[in-house]
C-alpha cells in the first residue's frame, strides 16, 4: 500500500510522448466536482485524447474522461466536461507565450495523487512529424534486437 505523501500515478498519456517532443513540464492542481475525486482514486480516469486550452487567462483541460462513480447516483458528473487547472498567473502567461510559437501545444502527461490531492502533469511539446515517429520506432526496435542478441550471447 502506498504511503499518503507518496506519488501514485493514476493515469498516463503514453500517446503524448509518441506524438510530441516534450520540452517542459508543469504540475497543476485540478478543480473537481462531487464524486469525481472518488472515481479518480479508483483510477477510473483516461487522458488519451485530452488537451489543455487557455481561455480568459485560465487553463482548462478538455476531453479528459473521468468515469461516473458507481455509487454516485444522481450526484454524478459529466465524464467529458472541461475542468479548470490551478496554476499561478505567471505560469499561465508562460504557457500562453509557449503556445504562440508555431507547432507547440500543451498536453497532459499524467495524473497522480500527491498528499491527498489530484495533480496533473502537463507538458509543453512540439508536434512530431510522421517520419520522426517512424525513426523513433526503428531506433527502439533496433535497440530491442541488440539487447536480445546480447542476452542470447551471454547464455
Amino acid at each position: 500500500m502506498a504511503k499518503k505523501n507518496e506519488d501514485r500515478i493514476l493515469a498516463q498519456n503514453k500517446k503524448a510522448n509518441h506524438d510530441y517532443y516534450i520540452e517542459e513540464t508543469i504540475e497543476a492542481g485540478i478543480v473537481l466536482q462531487g464524486t469525481e475525486i472518488k472515481s479518480i482514486r479508483n483510477a477510473k480516469v483516461q487522458l488519451k485524447d485530452s488537451f489543455v486550452r487557455i481561455r480568459n487567462n485560465e487553463a482548462w483541460i478538455s476531453n479528459m474522461h473521468i468515469s461516473p462513480y458507481e455509487q454516485g447516483n444522481r450526484f454524478n458528473h459529466d465524464p467529458l466536461r472541461a475542468r479548470k487547472l490551478l496554476l499561478h498567473k505567471k505560469q499561465i502567461s508562460e504557457l500562453i507565450g509557449d503556445t504562440k510559437r508555431d507547432g507547440y501545444s500543451i498536453v497532459p502527461l499524467k495524473m497522480y495523487m500527491k498528499n491527498g490531492f489530484a495533480k496533473v502533469l502537463i507538458g509543453i511539446g512540439k508536434g512530431k512529424k510522421d517520419y520522426d515517429k517512424r525513426d523513433v520506432l526503428k531506433k527502439k526496435e533496433a535497440k530491442r534486437d541488440m539487447d536480445r542478441a546480447f542476452k542470447e550471447s551471454n547464455r
